[in-house]
């Protein structure tokens, strides 16, 4: 088994994210490579290397927002925080973490007229002594990166890092970012529940087909069909698709969540858009209302420190204002899809006292010396 990618597997796998995975005639066309070439290529690699191929959902067109959690856990019950964290019906992925502070960090999507709610969730990990504090960033979509062949030296076949002409080109950037960094104006709810339930699975499987989905609903594939195109990518609720795999390796990379802070939303534009073609970048968010910009960083371990240098470097010259963040432990991270069940009628149904009492019971059942302070 090899073990790491040639530069025509990158090129496949930043073409599928690109250009999604459901239509592999389609991707060798954009990429100039005939289609049993690439069928071959891709039948190794999915039998070689973990492959996972996701729909990225516009969440903002389901009205739903989202939320950036860090939780600091009290010494001794971090894995009481996780478990409850996962109480709330809308966490899309948990992890552990450490770094800043040991804990937990979240991604969540909320319907929109609950996020006070959330908030009192929150908080009330910290006032049953779980929790130490925990903060939010209430974030815009995420906006995934699928590139893989920048930085690759396709004569060496390895990873060239250039930081330094990363951060000189920095204030030559694009001053416009994607939809899907621009704070909304509202959060409209534009699917139905055939559409929650399409995306679902997709999320799951990206290459899931509508006979399969349909046979799941009970109706034909024929209204999958319908759904998909008149209602999820014509709406604009699908954002686009997102591969998963490990160009970097696992054993020697780390997974870290980053916030970045700017004294000006000029600067916060340039430094999102010069991300927006690099491999160690999986997504990026902006915090609503902030000059702060949310990055998902997938590296190297010996590259992790060349890249808070360069961050250094950028907060010397005035450009960044400032960072922080945590370490994703990959040995408790949980994804889960969108909250499909909890969609009905048209409109999300959150039960704030359900999530409260659950996290009440589960203190009280494994940490009573907790509840009863």
């Amino acid at each position: 088994m090899p073990s790491k990618f040639d530069y025509a597997d990158l090129r496949i796998l930043e073409g599928l994210g690109k250009y999604g995975p459901r239509n592999v005639t389609g991707v060798a066309r954009k990429l100039d490579m005939p289609a049993e070439t690439l069928r071959k290529r891709l039948k190794r690699l999915t039998s070689q290397f973990f492959l996972r191929f996701n729909a990225n959902i516009y969440h903002t067109y389901l009205g739903l927002k989202k939320a950036l959690v860090f939780a600091e856990a009290a010494p001794g019950y971090e894995d009481l925080l996780f478990n409850c964290l996962r109480q709330n019906d809308f966490w899309i992925s948990l992890a552990r973490c450490y770094g800043t502070f040991e804990g937990c960090v979240g991604v969540f999507t909320v319907p929109n007229d609950h996020c006070v709610e959330f908030e009192q969730f929150l908080e009330e990990m910290v006032k049953l002594a779980v929790a130490r504090k925990s903060q939010v960033f209430w974030c815009t979509c995420f906006q995934a990166i699928h590139s893989r062949c920048k930085w690759f030296d396709r004569k060496s076949q390895t990873w060239d890092f250039r930081w330094d002409e990363w951060i000189k080109k920095i204030p030559a950037e694009d001053t416009e970012l994607p939809y899907t960094l621009v704070d909304p104006k509202d959060f409209p709810i534009k699917g139905d529940y055939i559409d929650v339930f399409i995306l679902k699975e997709l999320e799951k499987d990206a290459t899931t087909s509508f006979a399969d989905i349909a046979k799941m609903l009970g109706v034909s594939s024929q209204l999958i069909g319908y759904h998909y195109r008149n209602h999820i990518v014509e709406r604009g609720i699908l954002e686009g698709f997102e591969v998963t795999d490990f160009h970097f390796g696992i054993a020697d990379s780390n997974f870290l969540y980053f916030v970045f802070r700017f004294d000006s939303a000029e600067k916060l534009v340039k430094f999102a858009s010069s991300l927006l073609d690099k491999p160690f970048v999986r997504t990026l968010g902006k915090v609503l209302g902030q000059n702060a910009l949310y990055g998902y960083i997938y590296l190297p371990k010996p590259e992790f420190r060349r890249f808070v240098d360069s961050l250094s470097k950028l907060i010397r010259t005035g450009f960044l204002q400032s960072y922080s963040y945590v370490i994703q432990d990959l040995q408790k991270s949980s994804r889960q899809t969108i909250s499909y069940e909890y969609f009905r009628r048209g409109t999300w149904i959150y039960d704030h006292k359900k999530h409260i009492h659950n996290i009440h019971n589960l203190v009280k059942q494994t940490a009573p010396e907790l509840h009863t302070n």
